[in-house]
């Protein structure tokens, strides 16, 4: 009841720009990192929605301090433009920051020191020196009001299995787990292709509007969807005979219809075998 109110909250207030900072390259970029310093699998998550969050959040706030002090176009664009400079300067640190900062949050014992993460930077070509790495941790903090321990996604999925686990289905549950923790990934680094699908589907169109894709936005960013989702397509890949009593159980469990769980499992699915084959 908590994730789902957390969920909805979340999908009420949902910026415009929600989705923009989660594309493949950033994402993969996150992902690699945390193998790197051997970090937990829900730091990764937590990683990539907090550099989400902060960045359109610091993006809001440097459009509305330059949009204040510049009125007119030429100064708008000049401004824009210094705007985008600067996001683009300090991004790898950002990223390195949030990374730090869900390696914290985790509770792991392989935390994610100013050494480490200094060093890295530096590899890259970068000379920030510590003072700078702390700053720019408490610069996220500071942008979120420190409301950065939300639940991710990962959290959502192994809620469920549980549930499902306790109301008695009889799943292999370790495996599950490992399948749907890769799906999940899978999902992270292939976004855009999974909800074009799904997109397309729900509108049995190929050819979506600017208002369909605007209006489809919640459905990208619905933490709960995403988790039944990927359970039922773990499920359908590790144990297809169970696959239908699970689809009933996650939609009395969180009341998502059968069908999007279906459309949601089948745009997975597709995007896995690559194929256009119904």
């Amino acid at each position: 009841i908590h994730l789902a109110t957390e969920n909805e909250q979340y999908l009420s207030e949902l910026p415009e720009q929600a989705g923009y900072f989660k594309e493949t390259r950033i994402v993969e970029f996150i992902f690699l990192l945390s193998e790197k310093w051997h970090l937990d699998q829900s730091t990764r998550y937590q990683a990539v929605e907090l550099l989400e969050r902060f960045m359109i959040k610091q993006v809001e706030q440097m459009c509305d301090g330059r949009g204040n002090s510049k009125g007119r176009d030429q100064g708008q664009r000049s401004s824009w433009s210094s705007v985008r400079d600067q996001i683009t300067n300090t991004f790898v640190l950002r990223l390195v920051s949030c990374v730090q900062l869900a390696s914290k949050l985790s509770l792991h014992y392989s935390r994610v020191t100013s050494d480490t993460a200094l060093k890295f930077l530096q590899s890259l070509k970068y000379s920030y020196t510590k003072q700078e790495l702390l700053e720019s941790e408490l610069a996220v903090l500071n942008t979120l009001h420190f409301h950065i321990n939300v639940s991710t996604p990962l959290a959502y999925v192994e809620l469920l299995l549980e549930v499902l686990g306790y109301n008695g289905c009889l799943l292999p549950a370790k495996p599950l787990h490992q399948v749907c923790v890769q799906l999940l990934d899978f999902c992270y680094l292939t976004r855009e292709t999974i909800y074009d699908t799904l997109l397309k589907i729900a509108i049995e169109n190929s050819t979506p509007s600017k208002l369909q894709i605007a209006k489809f936005l919640t459905v990208k960013e619905d933490f709960m969807l995403l988790a039944v989702g990927v359970i039922s397509a773990g499920v359908f890949i590790l144990s297809p005979r169970h696959w239908e009593q699970v689809v009933e159980h996650l939609n009395c469990i969180t009341g998502i219809t059968p069908q999007s769980i279906l459309e949601f499992s089948y745009a997975v699915v597709r995007c896995i075998v690559g194929s256009t084959t119904p």
